[in-house]
């Protein structure tokens, strides 16, 4: 029985590529939705919390009473929540503040004296708000708090909002949501739908302050809410769309562990990518045949997802050499990756991108995604040329800083006025000439 779309990818057409390297970008910026998102922001803009509570009704078939959910709320959710799955949360966020404050600590403030006199440097500072949106209706979604809730606070945000739907057929929020809200400090939660939450923290309303920030994971419709966001001066951090993962394996891997790491995110949503990338078809093979067995053990629906992932926007492709291999792997610039071979410090040194690497068979993206503390939440759709997860320096500016002696200005009066006379800017160069200079 065969699962994966397996194919030699020099022999894969050229627009079937593209679509491949596209994943589910196209349904992001779909016009269509966009137009839509950006309706509901107009709506928000105009009437404020009621746009919110009928965008909710409307999309989630719940009548909310109130956006905020109230402290007492957060408070008893995290006293009844079941122990084991609290001390698991604890365990998460413990191993994610670690990684986080350890960012912090490899980057603090610093001074150098670059030339005799000029004294340059760098100083940071929290940013002053933060949205943080974490998704309901596939599942129960604590470990998304834990990966952009912790970043935050060991980043030092004074507010931190988080946006939350309410539970499938309810207008209670997930109880795991609240309760590590409540270990993490944050009092802020919002129960709202996805893109009209996004809208609600990207404005303002009445009951809602506006942030500086929006990260979360979410549907195409949630991500197009994040991106419309930035018109409206809010930073995102682009793309957090459809979960996508890639397996980088040679002859040296256990393919029953490729399996399960294969299937691992494609178990996500239908609009995910999981893709194996190998020089050996007997790899592919084998990791088709245990992944054809491993998926009848899911769920239905798990199984249904983790099918359309491995088939239509992923599978197993075969180079012609490990080289090829990584060197595509960096230009895809996965969410996730982890290689699977012989060598994977070598491979990684070669590698050009991707959101997070996983070194070798015991570093598996399941462990990744609660425990290990590395972030989770990740840009997707080959973001991750150009950008990287949610951490502390997420939310994080960066202020430069010269201190200048007297004899530092002189030495660079003659350059700087070359410069302002030559721009035609007269002010410039009369700043240095009234103190002497020139």
């Amino acid at each position: 029985m065969k699962l994966l779309s397996l194919r030699i990818w020099s022999e894969v057409p050229d627009a079937e590529r593209a679509r491949i390297m596209a994943r589910s970008t196209h349904a992001i910026f779909d016009p269509g939705l966009m137009a839509s998102i950006s309706g509901i922001y107009d709506d928000v803009r105009a009437r404020g919390d009621q746009a919110v509570i009928d965008a909710t009704k409307r999309f989630d078939k719940v009548d909310i009473d109130g956006l905020m959910v109230p402290e007492a709320e957060i408070a008893a959710a995290h006293a009844t929540l079941d122990r084991d799955l609290l001390d698991a949360i604890r365990v998460g966020v413990r191993q994610v503040r670690a990684f986080n404050e350890a960012q912090v600590a490899a980057a603090p403030a610093w001074r150098r004296e670059i030339a005799p006199g000029i004294v340059v440097g760098e100083e940071h500072r929290p940013i002053p708000s933060a949205g943080l949106f974490v998704p309901c209706g596939k599942g129960s979604f604590p470990s998304v708090l834990v990966m952009i809730g912790v970043p935050a606070v060991v980043a030092g945000v004074p507010r931190i909002t988080c946006v939350v739907p309410p539970l499938p057929g309810t207008t209670r929020v997930d109880p795991a949501v609240l309760a590590t809200a409540h270990e993490l400090g944050i009092t802020r939660v919002l129960r709202a739908n996805g893109p009209a939450g996004v809208a609600a923290v990207a404005l303002g309303t009445g009951s809602v302050g506006r942030v500086a920030k929006i990260v979360g994971p979410g549907s195409p419709a949630v991500t197009a809410a994040q991106i419309i966001a930035q018109v409206h001066g809010v930073a995102t951090n682009m793309l957090c769309g459809p979960s996508e993962s890639l397996i980088i394996a040679d002859a040296s891997a256990d393919p029953v562990r490729l399996a399960a790491d294969l299937l691992n995110e494609a178990e996500h949503g239908a609009d995910s990518a999981a893709i194996l990338a190998t020089d050996s078809i007997a790899v592919a093979e084998a990791v088709d045949a245990e992944a054809a067995r491993q998926i009848e053990a899911l769920p239905r629906q798990r199984a249904d997802y983790a099918r359309s992932a491995v088939t239509d926007l992923g599978g197993a492709f075969v180079f012609d050499s490990m080289a090829d291999a990584v060197a595509w792997a960096g230009e895809y610039a996965p969410e996730h990756l982890q290689i699977a071979t012989a060598d994977p410090a070598s491979d990684l040194a070669r590698l050009a991108h991707a959101g997070e690497v996983l070194l070798g068979q015991h570093s598996p993206v399941s462990a990744a995604n609660f425990t290990i503390g590395v972030p989770a939440t990740l840009p997707t759709g080959g973001y991750a040329r150009i950008n990287g997860g949610v951490t502390a320096r997420t939310f994080l500016t960066t202020m430069s800083v010269a201190d200048l002696t007297a004899e530092g200005l002189a030495s660079l009066a003659p350059a700087t006025l070359a410069l302002a006379d030559h721009e035609g800017f007269p002010a410039h160069a009369n700043a240095l000439r009234i103190r002497g200079l020139g």
